[in-house]
């Protein structure tokens, strides 16, 4: 599903929010922020695209592959790296090539 998936996939959704199921009982919103494309072809034959995603500072996520469940395109098994931690809480990347 994944390598289906394209910078025009997450653009209209810029703005609205995954959860990540973190345990049974557990979850945590994540908002789309950034959609960024660079322009070259990747090994998916797709052009290479990185998604932001800001979420709360507590709990902090280590880099991992997560399920991020969205209304629109369902559950996804993504990959994603805290980048940094600001005032609004942590900000995390995930890229596709």
């Amino acid at each position: 599903m994944l390598d289906k998936l394209t910078k025009e996939s997450f653009e209209p959704i810029k703005g609205s929010v995954f959860t990540v199921r973190l345990g049974e009982d557990t979850t945590l919103p994540l908002e789309l922020t950034v959609v960024a494309g660079n322009g070259l072809k990747g090994a998916a034959s797709r052009e290479q695209f990185s998604l932001h995603f800001r979420g709360p500072a507590t709990p902090a996520l280590v880099q991992r592959t997560y399920r991020l469940e969205h209304p629109q395109l369902g559950a996804l098994e993504i990959f994603i790296v805290p980048i940094r931690k600001d005032a609004d809480g942590m900000i995390y990347e995930a890229v596709f090539t």
